[in-house]
């Protein structure tokens, strides 16, 4: 099956790791380029174990097993990167350059490369060689601080903010960035995509607000973290929930007029000091309906709603059935690739590959002659 997409014809080398790299992959991958992923040849037991087949940021790629800590693993992989063009690794700080296969190295075999490298803390600074995970970085960048309940410590946010979105689509953009800026140039950089640097940029707008004096360091007291009463997730009566966002006048109106909630001259939605007691009154009237009912009455219509689905039940709501948002892939039901394209449409290029079960075929596809093949093989240099 032939590739599809915007990205088509470009070579990309991931060096395997966990959460945002291989989003990074992914999405470049669903996007055309072909994007191969370097494991390990013996498998380190990376992320949580499941069948490949659900390992979902796998897909759209090819897997090749090398062994970096012997020479000639290296020496393949900076072959390979004499014919891509970019490279992204998810390692600590200082890592590839130890393995032999850092920015400089790579530049020496090809100066219009782009080095794309995401890390929790970044390449410099106190804490750059640390561990980490999602929860740390958005700690640190501010993130974390504002989410979930007063009374209560900061809730996890999964691990979309750092990881996902701070990360690993921070990367894309700066590789992307940095594959457009190599046509002018005809010099490759390096991407240094930092999740604390990236989850403090999804932070912009609520640090501006801070500085304005409209957002303060109370959880649940400021008007996107559940302390508005116009903006919140409500349980209904069948013990289901539901989302409002009515932060707009006329959209606020809609929401009192197809309720019957009451607020004359929208006194409580202009006075923060009411909000508290309003949320109390609001909770109380969504749990007369079930779900449904207020899907019924609600759904469509501009008072910004929406009901809060599990991931059991969102890939057949309606919306998202027009949409194929969610579409079955190898047995899969998973998110469709994203954005979309009118002229050059991503899919899924392929399922997931096992650890290292395309070595042969992607190295025969990359010019590598049968009897240097056989050779690695021989020696474990890849599998």
């Amino acid at each position: 099956m032939s590739a599809s997409g915007p990205l088509v014809g470009y070579k990309i080398i991931e060096l395997a790791g966990i959460g945002p790299n291989p989003m990074c992959a992914m999405l470049l991958a669903d996007m055309g380029a072909e994007v191969i992923r370097v494991d390990r040849v013996v498998d380190a037991g990376l992320g949580i174990p499941m069948d490949e087949k659900y390992a979902l940021l796998d897909r759209s790629r090819r897997s090749i097993a090398v062994d970096l800590k012997q020479p000639e693993g290296v020496e393949l992989i900076l072959g390979m990167v004499e014919k891509s063009d970019a490279l992204i690794e998810g390692f600590r700080a200082g890592v590839t350059e130890r393995l032999g296969i850092g920015p400089e190295d790579c530049f020496a075999r090809n100066e219009k490369l782009i080095y794309g490298r995401v890390t929790g803390w970044g390449q410099d600074g106190p804490l750059a060689k640390a561990a980490g995970h999602d929860i740390n970085y958005i700690a640190l960048a501010g993130a974390a601080y504002p989410i979930g309940n007063a009374d209560r410590p900061p809730s996890p946010p999964l691990n979309l903010i750092g990881d996902f979105g701070g990360g690993g689509m921070l990367l894309a953009v700066g590789v992307l960035a940095g594959l457009l800026e190599v046509q002018k140039s005809g010099k490759g950089q390096v991407v240094d995509a930092a999740m604390t640097d990236g989850v403090a940029t999804l932070m912009t707008a609520v640090y501006g607000m801070h500085a304005a004096g409209l957002w303060t360091d109370k959880r649940e007291s400021n008007i996107l973290d559940g302390g508005a009463h116009f903006y919140d997730c409500y349980e209904t009566s069948d013990s289901r929930y539901i989302s409002i966002a009515s932060i707009e006048s006329k959209f606020y109106a809609e929401l009192l007029e197809r309720t019957g909630f009451e607020d004359p001259d929208q006194a409580a939605h202009k006075d923060k000091a009411q909000w508290p007691d309003t949320s109390v009154q609001m909770a109380d009237l969504i749990k007369t309906k079930t779900r449904d009912e207020w899907c019924e009455l609600l759904e469509g219509t501009d008072i910004c709603f929406a009901p809060v689905l599990s991931m059991s039940e969102a890939p057949d709501h309606p919306h998202n059935m027009a949409r194929e948002t969610f579409i079955k892939d190898n047995g899969v039901v998973q998110p469709a690739p994203s954005p979309r394209f009118s002229r050059t449409p991503s899919k899924i290029q392929k399922p997931p590959s096992p650890h290292g079960g395309d070595t042969e075929a992607v190295l025969l596809d990359w010019g590598i002659p049968e009897q240097e093949l056989a050779h690695l093989k021989d020696k474990r240099v890849v599998a």
